[in-house]
C-alpha cells in the first residue's frame, strides 16, 4: 500500500476527477446560505442543493469537492469510538443529470485500486447494494469483476430523506482484517455493512433516481443524479494503517501539542485520557474552522454548539492536568496541518485564538460556580436521603455550565449518588426538538422543476443599459406551463436581451415597464429573478397580450436603479472601511440593497463603539468625496483572486467573472450594478448599528437625498431641542443639558433625603403593634410607600434598631402587590426561612418570588390578597 499523507489523498481525489472531467468546487463555508433547513453544512452534498433539486443548473454538470462539514448530532460519541468526529472532511463526485451508474462504479473502483491512485488491495474491498438495484450488483460483478462473495445486498442501501430526490446507493468497505475487530469472528454481524470494526466504510455512492413525492409515492426524477461521499479521514486511516482516525496524520499533531500542555500525560498510555485526548483533537478542528467561517460562541444555534465544544474541550483537558485557559494555543497547529487546502486558520489565526481564549476565560469565571451548584445539589439529595439526582439538575448543568453528563454522573458516583439519566435524555430531546422547531419545517431538498430547467434560450444582461428597444420574447411560463401566448393576469416571461436586473448578491431586483413596438404598455415587471440555466426571468403584471416570438420595448425603472447602484457601491466601500477599522476578520454576513436605504450584516465579537461608527463613516465619505472611478473587469476567478478580489461570504461564482475595483481600497467579485464614480453617491450616513444575534451586528446606511433628508429631519428635531433648553445656539445645547441634569440630581437628592426622614418616622410607627407568636416578636403590616425600595429601607431601620424577630411588610403600588419578609437569627434558629415564607405568601396575591433565609421579597398582579398573604405567613410563625 502507499504511503500518503492526508493532503496527498485530498490532493489526488480532486485531481483524478479533474482528468474525468469534473469542475472542481472550492468548500463551501460551514455557516448554509439560504438554507433553514441546516444548522452547518454537514456534507457535500448540502452544498449541491440547488443543482440538484434544479433551481440552478451548473455550467458543469460535472462537479467534485471536498468539503469541511460538522455534524452534532452524536457529540457524546467523540472520543470513545474509532470514528466520530464533529469536524471532518467529505470528499465527493457529483453529477448532476449527467453520468450515472456505469461510469461512477468503474471510476469509483479504478481511483481505489489503480496503481496511479491509491492502490488499495482488491481482494480487501466489499461492496453492498440495494437488492433491487440490479445494475449495480452487475457493473460491481461483470465489469469492475469484483467476485459475488465481495457484493452484499441490503435493504438498508437505500438513501431517502423524504421529499424530494432519492434512489439506491451502494457502499464500499475495506476489511481491516479479524485483528483490527471488536466482534467475534462468527459474529452475525461480522459482514460488511454489519455493525463491527473490521470491514470499515470508506465511501457511499448514491444513484439518485427517484423522486419522492408528498403523497408517499416514488417517481423517475427528470435528471437522475450522483451523489458520493468518501470520509478522508476515514480512508487516510486506512491508508496510514492506523487504528483509528485519530491516529493520523490529521490528529497525532494536535494530540502530540496537547501532551506538552499536559501535566505529564500521555497518548496511548491511560484509556480514560486517550478520550480527553481525541475529544480535545476534534474539538479544536471544529471550533477553529467554523470561527475562521465567521461563527461565534453564543447561547443559541451555531454559537451554542461552538461554546459546548469549547467548554467541553477545557473539562477535558482539566482532566489531563491542563490549569486555565489553552485550546487557543493549539490553533495554530491545526493551521499548519490543513495549510494546504483550506488557509482561512492560518489566515485569520490571531482573531481565532482570540475568540477561543475570550471563551475559555469566560468558562474558567462559569466553572466554579457550577462546581458549587454541583456540590450543593449533591448535599441537598444526601441530605433528603435521596439515591440519586435528578436529570433536569444534571441537564441544567450541561446547558448552563457546559458540565457533560458524565461529570455529573462521576462526580455523583463518587458521592455514593446515580443520575437519572432517562430524565436528563428527554430534556436533552425537548431542546434538540425545541431547536428545529426554530429553523422552520421546511423540506431539505426540493423537487426539480422541469420546465424551467428544460429552457436554454440563451438571455443576455445588458449591464449598462436602462433600456432595450428589440427584446425578443423567448419563453413564457404560465402556471408552470410554456405557452405562446399570453392573456391572463401574470406570467413570466424570458427576453433574449434585457437591461432588468434580477436579484443576487444582496441586491434586490429591477421594476420597469414592458411597451410593445406601437409604445403601448403592455406589462409591468414586478420582479426579476435568476432561472435554474441563469436566465433572468421577468415576473410581470399584465395589461395587454402578448407573443412569443415578439420584440417589445423593455424599461427599467431609472430612478429606482439609480439608487440600487448607488447604495451597492456604498456597500463595497463600507465592507472595505469595517475591515481597516475592525480587523480583516471582519466577515459580511449578509446584506440588502434597496433603492432607498442598505443594510450590511457582519461578525462582530462586541458593539461598535461610537468612534468606530464615526470612523467607518467617514472613510466612506472621504472615499466618496474622493471622485474615485469604479472600474468594472471582467475575468476569471483565479486572475481575480490575483488581483486581490474579495470573494464574499456564501457566494459561488461562474468561470467570469466580474471584479469591481475602487482604486486599491476595495476589490471584490460582484455582479450588480454600480456607480460609474464614487461621487455619484453623494454621501453616506450611517443610520443604525445593533444586535442581530449573538456575535453578528448590523449596520443600515442611507446615501444621497435620503443621507440629505435624513440630516435635515434630525438638524429639526436639534433645534426643538434648542428651543426646549432655552440655548442660544446649537453648540450652547450640550452645555445646557448639562446645566439641567445637575440640577435634576440636585432636586432627586432632595427628594431621597426627605424620603428617607419619611420612612424613618414610619419606622418608629411599626412598633405600634407587635405581636408574639411562639415566642417570637413579630411586626406585620400593610404601609402605604413608593414600592419594594422603601420597603427594603424600612426594613433596614428594623434591622438598626432591633425592633422585633419578624418583620413582614406589604404594599400597593400602580396596582402591584410587593411583599418583604426579614428574620433576625432567633427566628432563624427557631426553624424559620425567609425564603420559605415568602413562596407561601407570593401565590396568593398573584406573585412569586424568593430570597435568603434572612430576607425575602415578592412582586404580584393582586393586592387584594396581600393581607391574606400577612394572615398567612403569621399562620405559618
Amino acid at each position: 500500500m502507499k504511503k500518503l499523507t492526508s493532503s496527498q489523498v485530498r490532493q489526488m481525489f480532486l485531481d483524478f476527477f479533474k482528468e474525468h472531467g469534473h469542475m472542481v468546487l472550492k468548500s463551501a463555508s460551514l455557516i448554509p446560505q439560504d438554507d433553514p433547513t441546516l444548522l452547518w453544512i454537514n456534507s457535500g452534498v448540502a452544498t449541491m442543493k440547488k443543482y440538484f433539486d434544479g433551481s440552478v443548473v451548473p455550467k458543469n454538470h460535472r462537479i467534485t469537492s471536498s468539503q469541511k462539514s460538522i455534524r452534532t448530532n452524536d457529540i457524546e460519541n467523540v472520543g470513545k469510538t474509532a470514528r466520530h468526529q464533529t469536524f471532518f472532511e467529505m470528499l465527493g463526485n457529483f453529477s448532476v443529470g449527467d453520468y450515472f451508474k456505469e461510469e461512477v462504479i468503474p471510476w469509483a473502483w479504478e481511483f481505489l485500486t489503480s496503481d496511479k491512485w491509491l492502490g488499495l488491495d482488491p481482494d480487501k474491498l466489499y461492496v453492498t447494494v440495494y437488492p433491487k438495484d440490479t445494475d449495480a450488483y452487475r457493473l460491481w460483478h461483470e465489469v469492475v469483476g469484483l467476485p459475488e462473495s465481495h457484493i452484499v445486498q441490503l435493504e438498508d442501501n437505500f438513501w431517502d430523506i423524504g421529499e424530494g430526490p432519492c434512489g439506491p446507493d451502494s457502499e464500499i468497505f475495506y476489511d481491516r482484517g479479524q485483528e483490527n475487530n471488536d466482534v467475534a469472528e462468527d459474529d452475525p454481524e461480522n459482514f460488511p455493512g454489519g455493525e463491527n470494526a473490521r470491514y470499515l466504510e470508506i465511501w457511499n455512492i448514491v444513484f439518485s433516481q427517484y423522486n419522492h413525492l408528498a403523497n408517499g409515492k416514488y417517481v423517475d426524477q427528470p435528471h437522475k443524479n450522483i451523489d458520493t461521499g468518501m470520509g478522508l479521514e476515514r480512508v487516510v486511516s486506512v491508508i496510514q494503517d492506523a487504528p483509528t482516525n485519530f491516529e493520523t496524520d490529521l490528529f497525532m499533531p494536535i494530540i502530540k501539542q496537547t501532551e506538552k500542555l499536559s501535566d505529564g500525560k500521555q497518548y496511548n498510555k491511560v484509556a480514560e485520557d486517550d478520550v480527553a485526548f481525541k475529544i480535545i483533537a476534534d474539538h479544536v478542528r471544529a471550533v477553529s474552522f467554523a470561527i475562521a467561517d465567521g461563527a461565534l460562541p453564543s447561547n443559541s444555534g451555531r454559537g451554542y454548539v461552538l461554546r459546548r465544544l469549547i467548554r467541553r474541550a477545557d473539562l477535558n483537558g482539566k482532566r489531563l492536568g491542563i490549569k486555565g485557559a489553552f485550546l487557543y494555543k493549539l490553533v495554530g497547529v491545526v493551521g499548519e496541518i490543513m495549510k494546504s487546502h483550506y488557509p482561512e486558520v492560518v489566515d485569520q489565526q490571531a482573531f481565532v485564538e482570540k475568540v477561543i481564549k475570550n471563551e475559555e476565560d469566560r468558562f474558567q469565571e462559569t466553572l466554579s460556580s457550577g462546581l458549587n451548584l454541583l456540590d450543593s445539589l449533591i448535599s441537598d439529595a444526601k441530605s433528603a436521603k435521596a439515591t440519586k439526582l435528578s436529570g433536569k439538575d444534571a441537564f441544567k448543568l450541561f446547558d448552563t455550565y457546559g458540565f457533560p453528563y458524565e461529570l455529573t454522573f462521576e462526580a455523583a458516583q463518587d458521592a455514593g449518588l446515580a443520575v437519572d439519566k432517562e430524565e436528563f435524555d428527554a430534556e436533552m430531546k425537548a431542546q434538540k426538538d425545541r431547536a428545529r422547531k426554530a429553523r422552520g419545517n421546511l423540506q431539505s431538498m426540493g423537487s426539480q422543476d422541469i420546465t424551467l430547467m428544460n429552457i436554454k434560450d440563451e438571455s443576455v444582461f445588458e449591464y449598462h443599459q436602462l433600456q432595450e428597444d428589440h427584446a425578443k420574447l423567448l419563453d413564457i411560463v404560465v402556471d408552470d406551463k410554456l405557452v405562446d401566448q399570453v392573456n391572463g393576469e401574470q406570467a413570466t416571461l424570458i427576453f433574449d436581451k434585457t437591461p432588468f436586473y434580477a436579484e443576487r448578491g444582496g441586491q434586490v431586483a429591477d421594476h420597469g415597464e414592458i411597451f410593445n413596438q406601437a409604445g403601448e404598455l403592455v406589462a409591468h415587471v414586478i420582479d426579476v429573478q435568476h432561472a435554474p440555466n441563469d436566465q433572468n426571468l421577468h415576473f410581470v403584471e399584465l395589461v395587454l397580450p402578448m407573443q412569443k416570438g415578439e420584440e417589445y420595448v423593455l424599461k427599467v425603472d431609472e430612478q429606482r436603479r439609480r439608487g440600487l447602484k448607488h447604495n451597492h457601491t456604498a456597500t463595497h466601500l463600507l465592507h472595505a472601511a469595517l475591515r481597516q477599522v475592525l480587523g480583516t476578520h471582519t466577515h459580511q454576513a449578509g446584506s440588502l440593497v434597496e433603492p432607498d436605504y442598505l443594510r450590511f450584516d457582519f461578525t462582530s465579537l462586541e458593539p461598535m463603539t461610537k468612534r468606530e461608527i464615526a470612523t467607518v463613516e467617514r472613510l466612506v465619505n472621504e472615499k466618496i468625496w474622493a471622485e474615485i472611478p469604479v472600474k468594472t473587469t471582467i475575468t476569471d476567478q483565479e486572475t481575480g483572486l490575483k488581483m486581490g478580489a474579495l470573494a464574499l461570504f456564501g457566494e459561488k461564482y461562474h468561470e467570469k467573472v466580474r471584479v469591481v475595483q475602487i482604486n486599491d481600497f476595495s476589490i471584490e467579485f460582484c455582479g450588480g450594478t454600480h456607480c460609474e464614480n464614487t461621487d455619484q453617491i453623494g454621501m453616506l450616513k450611517i443610520v443604525s448599528e445593533s444586535a442581530i444575534g449573538a456575535g453578528m451586528r448590523r449596520i443600515v446606511a442611507v446615501t444621497g437625498q435620503q443621507a440629505y433628508e435624513y440630516a435635515v429631519k434630525h438638524d429639526e428635531i436639534l433645534k426643538e431641542i434648542q428651543d426646549e433648553v432655552k440655548a442660544t445656539k446649537v453648540d450652547d445645547i450640550q452645555n445646557k443639558v448639562v446645566a439641567l441634569e445637575d440640577a435634576l440630581r440636585e432636586e432627586q437628592k432632595t427628594v431621597e433625603q426627605l424620603k428617607s426622614q419619611i420612612n424613618q418616622a414610619k419606622a418608629s410607627d411599626l412598633t405600634d403593634d407587635i405581636k408574639d407568636i411562639n415566642g417570637l416578636k413579630v411586626i406585620a403590616k400593610i404601609v402605604d410607600v413608593d414600592g419594594m425600595n422603601d420597603l427594603r429601607e424600612l426594613s433596614d431601620n428594623w434591622k438598626t434598631q432591633n425592633l422585633s424577630d419578624v418583620l413582614i411588610l406589604g404594599t400597593t403600588v400602580a396596582g402591584k402587590a410587593n411583599m418583604l419578609i426579614s428574620l433576625n437569627d432567633k427566628a432563624i434558629k427557631a426553624g424559620h426561612k425567609a425564603g420559605d415564607l415568602i413562596k407561601i405568601a407570593a401565590p396568593i396575591f398573584g406573585g412569586g418570588g424568593g430570597g435568603r433565609p434572612n430576607m425575602a421579597q415578592a412582586g404580584g398582579k393582586n393586592p387584594a390578597g396581600l393581607a391574606k398573604a400577612l394572615e398567612t405567613v403569621l399562620n405559618e410563625l
